[in-house]
């Protein structure tokens, strides 16, 4: 009994179950939202004021930079890392504490 249910079942999972199981996903993937033209302006609306806010931040920075010399534009600063707050905050102190010594007293 057990020979002739087991290949009947497998046959019937990869014809029935295996089909049915990937249309039933085709048709939700089919029936999920997508962009509408509305949707797309207001994307397209958005980039342009951020790339005018960008364009407006830079010519700040030049006006500024003109003004203070020791002023360095936001791209062209080194990154902030807070230490206060971070567990690892040896982690970052590490290289800077290691520089003066020879390799072997790093060990």
């Amino acid at each position: 009994m057990d020979e002739v249910l087991i290949p009947v079942l497998i046959v019937g999972m990869l014809f029935i179950g295996l089909p049915w199981l990937i249309l039933h996903y085709v048709s939700k993937w089919k029936q999920a939202p997508t962009l509408t033209n509305e949707d797309e302006g207001l994307l397209d609306d958005m980039y342009n004021t951020a790339r005018r806010l960008e364009e407006r931040l830079h010519t700040i920075e030049r006006i500024v930079a003109a003004d203070n010399p020791d002023y360095l534009p936001h791209d062209q600063r080194q990154p902030q890392i807070d230490t206060t707050s971070d567990p690892l905050a040896d982690d970052y102190r590490e290289p800077a504490r290691l520089a003066g010594r020879s390799p072997r007293e790093r060990i």
